[in-house]
C-alpha cells in the first residue's frame, strides 16, 4: 500500500467518528439559537416576548423521553400559532387565522440524532422546587366532568385545544399532553405557571387541590381518548 493511500485511509478513520455528533453537540449547534438549555439570567417579560422557542433547561422534568425521540424525528406543531400568538396571526372577517408564511418548520433529526438529543435533554432537571415531585396522585377522572371543568368552569379551551380542530390557538394543544409531558410537570404548571415560566400570560387559577388533581388527570387522559 502506498503512502498516499495510507494517509487517505487514516484521515477517513479519524474523520468518521466526528460525523456522528453527540446530543450535546447537536443541542449546541442546532437548538440554542431558539431554546435556552441553561437557566437564563434574564427572566424579564421582554426576554419572554422575544424568545423563539420554549426554554429547555428543565426538559428532563417536563418531557417524556419516548415522545421526544419520536417528535424530533417528525416534528408536529404543538402551538397552532407558534411560540408567540400575536406574531403569527392575521385578522379576517370572522376570526384571527394563523399566517403560515410566518411559521418556521422545526428541524428534523435522524433516529440516532433524535435519541442522542433526547438523552441529553433528559439530563436537564428542573431547579429545586420548580416541579413538585409526586404531586399528582394518579387517580382516574371522569372525562365528561373533566371536559366540563376544562371547557366551561375554568375556560381552558379559550387558549388550548383538547381535541384537534377545537379550542383556542394561543396556547399549546393538550390532546397529546399525556404522551408528551410528565404528570408532575402538568400539575405544577397548572398550579403556578409563573413559577416555571416567569411572566407567561397563562393565569394562576388558584385551584383547590381536588381540582388540580382533576384537571391534571383529565389532560393526561386526553391522549388515550384522542381519536376515539
Amino acid at each position: 500500500m502506498n503512502l498516499r493511500l495510507m494517509a487517505a485511509l487514516g484521515a477517513a478513520l479519524m474523520a468518521g467518528p466526528a460525523l456522528a455528533a453527540g446530543g450535546a453537540e447537536i443541542l449546541k449547534s442546532q437548538c440554542v439559537s431558539c431554546h435556552a438549555v441553561e437557566k437564563p439570567a434574564n427572566t424579564s417579560f421582554e426576554r419572554l416576548w422575544e424568545r423563539k422557542g420554549p426554554d429547555l433547561y428543565y426538559a428532563g422534568s417536563k418531557f417524556n423521553k419516548a415522545w421526544l425521540e419520536k417528535w424530533l424525528q417528525n416534528p408536529e406543531r404543538i402551538r397552532p400559532a407558534g411560540e408567540l400568538y400575536s406574531r403569527h396571526v392575521k385578522g379576517s372577517d370572522k376570526e384571527d387565522v394563523v399566517d403560515e408564511s410566518t411559521m418556521t418548520p422545526h428541524v428534523k433529526l435522524s433516529k440516532a440524532d433524535a435519541e442522542a438529543v433526547a438523552a441529553e435533554l433528559m439530563k436537564l432537571a428542573a431547579p429545586e422546587g420548580m416541579v413538585e415531585k409526586g404531586a399528582f396522585k394518579g387517580e382516574k377522572v371522569s372525562m365528561s366532568m373533566g371536559a366540563m371543568f376544562f371547557n366551561k368552569l375554568r375556560g381552558c379551551a379559550a387558549c388550548h385545544s383538547a381535541k384537534a380542530g377545537t379550542g383556542g390557538a394561543s396556547g399549546p394543544e393538550l390532546y397529546t399532553a399525556g404522551e408528551r409531558l410528565q404528570s408532575d410537570y402538568i400539575y405544577s404548571y397548572i398550579k403556578n405557571p409563573q413559577k416555571i415560566d416567569p411572566h407567561v400570560w397563562m393565569p394562576t387559577l388558584n385551584l383547590a387541590e381536588p381540582d388540580l388533581q382533576r384537571l391534571t388527570g383529565y389532560i393526561l387522559q386526553l391522549s388515550a381518548s384522542e381519536g376515539k
